[in-house]
């Protein structure tokens, strides 16, 4: 740090602002949205479909378009039909509960579980298309969004309708913020605040603008709810017809007909980040520091002053505010906002005032790119829209949705799923790498190739053009659209090149699938919202050339004395603990507020909390200046060994916080008779399988390693892989039969056994005889179907949720394959890995942080930290809890959740031993040596065995260990 006198200090400041802002002058372009405000238009309707404009496209199958197209000269019937919930004609596998004026409720109410159906019997009195509703009110759960099927006589009319999604309603937990000891806005924690709500069914990826119509013909129709994710109350569903919302020129014909005029010298402004509501806990108030402009503004502090951003991108999620007008008239709507994340494509927001659309145009509100904040406001040919509000409270809300691009969007994910049942078709007969030199007669054994080709082609170049056209010129996100058109159509026109060209065209599809996951997310950052008179001046967007220089000077000097990484309340006493979290910041700060919010007004015990590498403790801890406890830590034995930390079983209470947690997940921790961590986050491995190839292959999943094998040429056969990572598989085919490591409490290995070396030859064979592959990378295979079934660690399914949205529905995971034991009883042992918290031998306070520890793992800590996470992450980031009540009340379905309580029944920790760094290495080395080499697997091992053993000798003489 810097040090210097206060007036050499300001001279310092004064000098670098002069320079600066004299370059700024210079240097600065000139930007619209620095100036007056910029009139946010809407897009202009299609002229017709795209998929109209192109004959001879390929059946959607059972989509939305395809029912819709069918009864497309079905009558719509003006009529509404209330079906009340606790009218209900049966249910199955469900307990359901009628509830009496349940929270305000006017009439009775039915409760539904987490799983299971419920059935309402309905006399339509019509043939027609309907709009359904549902007026619901967010039970108590695992704070995720509610998703339900829906079937109608049995079935779902269309594949969309498979999954529904209801979203929660969350706020602030204070209504205002709170600051740390260096005056830093700390992220408030986000509660749920479930209230009733009437939601249209529609689609839950947001690629259809219009809520979902349902054909249903006179009589008698059965509707069925089938529980998939999260309890819902239920008041009644609706069949109606959604009223249509009149345009903007209708709108305002209809304010000179009632002489509503416009006001004069009013100016409400609203902050962003006191939003009243929002249907994500992810939409939590954000720190912005890149312009002054920003409210409120500190030059080196953190201000959570915005709200939205990356946040805030799937369709569906809202925030609502509210909003208090002085009096009645006319007004302009505008927002000070920042869309720096999508270049090239409007982002679109749907705006409703006290829960109404105020016109046609607000359904889908455009917010262009650009790399600064603007001043915006929707209207059309440069003059903004006028909305009419009377004096009092209002309520006004933005939700994210797909405008113009839900079609664009729902026809390339048509296109590549289209290709990507192509793609397999084609490497079933020519594998992933052809022979270029070799006729395959694709024409011929694939029909359609040709055709394919130049549908699909036309269909993203069709694409690509109307997206140039809705931001009003060339559109950088459209490069990949036109660069696969271009190769399809070659492909179309050349088909004999195809064996040659094969992995690019993989690669532009897999492109195609990147392209539709980044332009599916539409993020939005908001300071904040206004309404004004027509006659008071917009806001600017910027602090100008001068403030921006001020700007930067003063925050360049600042960064000496500002330190980001320090995480500790400031206060410090003789019963406080020094604890370091190895994570990223976000994981810091969310700790910070736990800490302060619970475990030191329960205890009175301080926490000074730092932020670290994981490289830093070992060194610090030999140098004497390591902390009291450390979080997320994987290597636990090496310090143990060395007496470094504290044996938790000294505490008399510590059988009852092992009681929280399996007993797999404390087998890393073990030595000697002592346990020096308490687990934190314990994963294991799950088996992924594709549903839709399973099925075209009429093959089962399999449970057992010889349902494995008989599935291992029928896939080969199609030029298909599995993914079956070495280490996983021969630690589950040890255990399963009855091996293990190590014997004697690890004093040598046991890998040598009868079943040690049956189970390396099988191993070993699997890729050597069966030729599976041994580097892959699965989640992208996975998608491609190209591998269909995989081995990986069940977190997995967090990111193919998140990063393959295509084959969202097509996929699902179970236990790994099992070993059918002579009693008939199919064994599903496999390995865990594990992190946990440690107590350094050297702590001072040793109760103090034994209470930490104790309230750290403990049920309630583990479930806020993980839905916290979730809520600040995203579903990427699902915790992946060692608590086994903290897992069963994080975010996963019903379904889900059995299946990993299933396996983590047999899940097995893996003991850390002195010397243990040996097996692994040495293991591998008799694998490759077998497999490049061609040696004989017993021999192989048994050579290595003696080499593993001695290693373990040496180190346990080092630690006086017997060796005997």
């Amino acid at each position: 740090m810097l040090k210097a006198t206060g007036r050499t200090m300001r001279l310092f400041y004064v000098l670098l602002v002069l320079i600066i802002v004299t370059t700024f002058v210079f240097i600065v372009p000139a930007n619209r949205s620095s100036g007056s405000e910029y009139v946010l238009e809407p897009i202009k309707e299609m002229s017709e479909p795209i998929v109209d404009r192109i004959k001879g496209q390929a059946s959607a199958g059972n989509r939305y378009e395809a029912y819709l197209s069918e009864h497309a000269d079905a009558a719509r019937p003006a009529m509404e039909l209330m079906i009340e919930g606790e009218s209900y004609a049966a249910v199955d596998g469900i307990d359901v509960a009628t509830l009496e004026s349940y929270e305000g409720a006017s009439t009775p109410v039915v409760s539904t579980e987490e799983s299971g159906a419920i059935h309402w019997d309905v006399d339509v009195p019509e043939d027609g298309l309907y709009h359904l509703s549902l007026r619901y009110f967010p039970a108590e759960g695992n704070t995720s969004p509610i998703e339900r099927e829906l079937l109608i006589d049995g079935s779902a009319p269309f594949e969309e309708a498979s999954r529904l999604v209801f979203s929660r309603v969350w706020r602030n937990e204070r209504p205002g913020l709170t600051q740390d000891a260096r005056g830093n806005d700390l992220r408030p924690r986000q509660v749920e605040s479930p209230q009733w709500q009437e939601s249209v069914l529609r689609d839950a990826e947001g690629y259809y603008r219009d809520p979902f119509s349902f054909y249903l013909t006179k009589g008698q129709h059965r509707i069925t709810l089938v529980s998939l994710r999260e309890p819902m109350i239920i008041d009644y569903l609706k069949l109606y017809q959604q009223e249509a919302i009149p345009a903007y020129e209708q709108v305002a014909s209809a304010y000179q007909e009632r002489g509503y005029e416009p006001t004069n010298g009013l100016f409400i402004k609203l902050q962003g980040e006191n939003a009243a509501f929002k249907s994500n806990p992810s939409l939590y108030p954000l720190n912005d520091r890149s312009s002054p402009g920003t409210e409120p503004y500190h030059v080196s502090k953190i201000r959570m002053n915005t709200i939205g951003g990356v946040n805030w991108k799937i369709p569906g999620q809202w925030i609502s505010w509210e909003i208090d007008i002085p009096q009645d008239g006319l007004y302009e709507f505008g927002l000070r906002y920042k869309q720096n994340t999508v270049r090239g494509v409007n982002v679109v927001r749907e705006l409703t005032i006290d829960g109404v659309v105020p016109f046609k145009e607000s359904e889908a509100i455009p917010f262009p790119y650009d790399g600064v904040w603007q001043i915006g406001s929707p209207g059309e040919n440069g003059s903004p829209y006028l909305y009419h509000l009377t004096k009092g409270k209002h309520r006004i809300k933005l939700e994210l949705t797909m405008g113009e691009l839900a079609e664009i969007i729902r026809m390339v994910r048509s296109s590549i799923q289209q290709l990507n049942a192509l793609y397999l078709k084609i490497i079933m007969i020519t594998s992933a790498a052809p022979d270029p030199l070799r006729d395959y007669e694709l024409d011929k054994k694939i029909p359609e190739l040709q055709a394919v080709f130049q549908e699909q082609s036309e269909l993203l170049a069709k694409a690509a053009d109307r997206m140039d056209e809705m931001v009003g010129g060339t559109s950088a996100s459209t490069t990949i659209l036109r660069t696969t058109s271009y190769q399809l159509d070659d492909l179309g026109s050349r088909t004999e090149t195809l064996t040659s060209r094969l992995k690019s065209f993989k690669d532009n599809v897999t492109a195609l699938g990147t392209w539709l996951l980044t332009v599916n997310e539409q993020p939005l950052e908001i300071d904040y919202l206004y309404f004004k008179s027509p006659d008071v001046a917009a806001p600017k967007a910027s602090a100008g050339i001068v403030g921006k220089s001020v700007h930067e000077v003063m925050s360049f000097a600042r960064s000496f004395s500002e330190d980001y990484s320090h995480i500790s309340n400031g206060e410090q006493d003789e019963k406080s603990i020094n604890v370091w979290i190895a994570a990223g910041r976000d994981q810091a700060q969310l700790l910070r507020s736990m800490i302060d919010n619970s475990f030191t007004p329960q205890t009175g015990i301080d926490v000074n909390l730092q932020l670290v590498s994981p490289a830093v403790v070992l060194p610090a801890t030999l140098a004497g200046k390591g902390p009291d406890i450390a979080l997320t830590q994987g290597d636990v034995i090496n310090f143990a060994m060395r007496g470094a930390l504290q044996d938790l079983t000294a505490f008399p209470d510590f059988e009852a916080v092992r009681s929280r947690f399996k007993e797999s997940a404390f087998t890393g921790f073990n030595y000697r008779d002592g346990v020096y961590a308490v687990p934190e986050t314990q994963s294991f491995p799950m088996l992924f399988y594709r549903k839709d190839i399973l099925e075209e292959l009429k093959l089962d999943v399999p449970m057992t390693w010889d349902d494995m094998y008989r599935i291992i040429p029928e896939l080969q056969k199609h030029n298909m892989d599995l993914a079956l990572p070495q280490n996983i598989v021969f630690e589950s085919m040890l255990y399963q039969n009855g091996g293990q490591y190590y014997q004697q409490d690890g004093i040598a290995t046991d890998l040598d056994s009868d079943i040690g070396i049956e189970t390396f030859r099988k191993w070993t064979e699997l890729y050597t005889n069966y030729k599976l592959p041994i580097e892959f990378d699965f989640i992208n295979r996975f998608r491609t179907g190209e591998m269909p079934i995989g081995i990986a660690d069940y977190t997995t399914f967090n990111f193919l949720t998140i990063f393959a949205p295509e084959i969202r529905g097509q996929w699902g995971f179970v236990a790994v394959p099992g070993t059918r034991a002579k009693d008939g009883t199919v064994h599903h042992e496999t390995m865990s890995t594990a992190t946990g918290t440690v107590m350094f031998d050297n702590a001072k306070n040793k109760e103090a942080g034994w209470a930490f520890i104790k309230w750290w793992t403990d049920t309630e800590a583990q479930v806020t930290f993980g839905r916290e996470m979730e809520a600040i992450l995203g579903e990427s980031a699902r915790y992946a809890a060692a608590n086994q009540e903290a897992l069963k009340r994080l975010p996963w379905s019903a379904k889900e959740m059995k299946q990993l309580t299933d396996e983590l029944e047999w899940v097995v920790g893996r003991p850390a031993v002195p010397g243990g760094y040996s097996l692994d290495r040495h293991l591998y080395n008799a694998f490759y040596e077998v497999y490049t080499e061609g040696s004989e697997p017993r021999e192989t091992l048994e050579n290595y065995v003696r080499t593993i053993n001695q290693e373990i000798t040496i180190k346990r003489q080092e630690f006086d260990l017997p060796t005997k």
